[in-house]
């Protein structure tokens, strides 16, 4: 059955942003690697991200993946009515692999496994639409907002082509159990990071990485980076500025907040008075990837390095900050 509210605009709307278990990562290879193949999970779910973090001497930053993951829920596929691979396009493929040098550096890296059609960590959980589910939504949902109208609430109902995604109504516990086991696990893991590193250093910094399409509607001449930090509410204006300097003495092109300015999560996290600072970074997907393929493309291995430079700023000047 093809959803009656797939038609609604998407005009202005953020497109690419707006378990029990932790896998560790070994020290020694910090380097996180997500098959781009498809993935299937038999029923039931899996960890639902993976952990990498220093041995010894930590610093206070976390990069945070949040939609790089490509792994589906058997009961998810089984109710698409559209391809899977239209589903894995709202995917920021590749993003975790950017930033794996992140632990070898003394920082976290906190990676997504699920794909952000099947819950995005980048809302919040009551942002739900109750018409997707046939027995009343998993939990209270907030007031309608455009976002959840377009489909782009936590619990997607549209893919990267605005169509919807789904043959049937969704169950309010097929909601719960992916609310519950991804996006409740994920944010409760991301704030015990970031207490723990402001505990230790009195400050924190949260990245959270994410990429766009590099081709969308109504806009013109994409930068290559774009940084949101709400508009100076969620982040010491400093990090910010030493953050694009790093990119811009790279040759990218860096704008700041538009199009995109940060989600729920710099939202959340983003409180810099109380000392933790929060930085949304959207890469386009045209430096690295091939995007309908979603392939890693010939000049993936340029950019990491940038990436790696971005880190070690990252890390020094929050360092910097602290001791001042």
């Amino acid at each position: 059955m093809q959803d009656r509210h797939h038609t609604r605009a998407l005009k202005g709307l953020d497109l690419a942003n707006d378990f029990q278990t932790i896998a560790l990562m070994p020290d020694t290879s910090p380097i996180l690697t997500i098959d781009e193949g498809l993935q299937v999970e038999p029923p039931g779910l899996a960890a639902p991200f993976l952990l990498s973090v220093p041995q010894g001497d930590n610093v206070p930053v976390v990069f945070a993946s949040p939609h790089s993951g490509n792994l589906y829920p058997s009961s998810m596929v089984s109710a698409l009515c559209v391809p899977l691979m239209d589903v894995r396009r709202t995917e920021d493929a590749f993003v975790d692999e950017l930033f794996a040098s992140a632990p070898a550096r003394g920082a976290a890296l906190l990676a997504a496994r699920y794909g952000r059609s099947v819950v995005d960590l980048n809302r919040d959980p009551h942002e739900l639409d109750p018409a997707m589910f046939h027995d009343g939504p998993p939990r209270a949902c907030a007031l309608p907002t455009p976002r959840v109208e377009a489909g782009l609430g936590c619990l997607p109902r549209v893919g990267a082509k605005g169509e919807a995604i789904y043959g049937r109504l969704l169950s309010k516990a097929e909601g719960e159990e992916r609310l519950a086991g991804i996006h409740d696990v994920y944010h409760n893991t991301l704030t015990a990071l970031l207490d723990a590193r402001r505990a230790i250093h009195g400050r924190a910094l949260l990245i959270d990485c994410h990429s766009m399409p590099s081709v969308q509607p109504g806009r013109r001449n994409l930068p290559d980076i774009v940084l949101g930090d709400r508009f100076g509410s969620s982040c010491d204006p400093r990090l910010v500025n030493r953050l694009e300097r790093a990119f811009r003495n790279h040759g990218l092109t860096v704008a700041r907040n538009a199009p995109y300015a940060g989600g729920y999560t710099t939202r959340r996290y983003g409180r810099p008075k109380r000392g933790v600072h929060a930085i949304q970074i959207e890469i386009n997907r045209g430096l690295y990837m091939d995007e309908q393929a979603i392939t890693r493309s010939g000049r993936f291995a340029s950019l990491r390095p940038v990436m790696d430079s971005a880190i070690t700023e990252m890390i020094e000047a929050i360092q910097q900050l602290a001791a001042r």
